[in-house]
């Protein structure tokens, strides 16, 4: 009988373990931009300060983890935000696709981290010269499983298309504005939080040249 209820006691209490938030942080949603914003400024100085990197941080994090902002951007070898913010373990949830596109698995993640760690902000970031936006702005037929991320960006091409400019160009922000607006109306979790002030949703484009990161909404 004891050895039964010491049992339930242990499944209940990993039950709440995991239900429960690990960790919160304290930082506001644009404190968390700043921050983000900041460590941009260090990385096209080249003044890292590569925070939260050493060994020592590597066994604090195993414990618990505290990411002060989510970032949604493109596979892009040339844009990683680890390194493009300048910031360590812990500190971000990056997901990573091509064209920074949005799909329920991205969208479970979002939901995931919002909820356990109260994380502010979530930053969906496009770059210059994206591939995905190339290959939607093209009518050639497109290999093996490469239309499952560029079909995506492609309402928002549409509505680029005939604008002045450079079509890439255009279509990378029109991109990022179009996933932007996909979060912020993702019920019920992302779009209640939007609507409660309680998280703020970015876009932002990468430079791949000069390394800035420029916000667009």
């Amino acid at each position: 009988m004891m050895l039964r209820l010491s049992i339930t006691v242990c499944l209940l209490f990993a039950i709440c373990f995991i239900a429960l938030p690990k960790d919160t942080t304290n930082l506001t949603a644009d404190q968390a931009l700043q921050k983000l914003l900041q460590g941009n400024k260090r990385y096209m100085k080249g003044a890292f300060l590569h925070p939260d990197q050493a060994p020592a941080n590597r066994i604090d994090v195993a414990k618990n983890q505290n990411p002060f902002a989510i970032i949604l951007g493109c596979s892009d070898s040339r844009v990683p935000p680890e390194v493009i913010f300048d910031q360590g373990l812990g500190a971000m949830s990056v997901l990573r696709v091509g064209g920074n596109v949005l799909n329920d698995p991205e969208l479970g993640s979002m939901e995931f981290v919002v909820q356990h760690f109260n994380t502010p902000l979530i930053m969906v970031l496009g770059h210059q010269k994206c591939g995905a936006i190339t290959a939607a702005l093209s009518a050639g037929a497109l290999p093996g499983h490469v239309a499952s991320f560029v079909d995506p960006v492609r309402p928002a091409v549409e509505r680029i298309k005939g604008q002045p400019g450079d079509p890439v160009e255009n279509g990378v922000r029109a991109n990022v504005q179009f996933v932007v607006d996909q979060i912020k109306s993702s019920g019920p979790i992302l779009s209640d939080l939007v609507k409660s002030g309680k998280l703020k949703v970015v876009g932002a484009e990468y430079n791949l040249e000069t390394g800035a990161v420029e916000i667009l909404h």
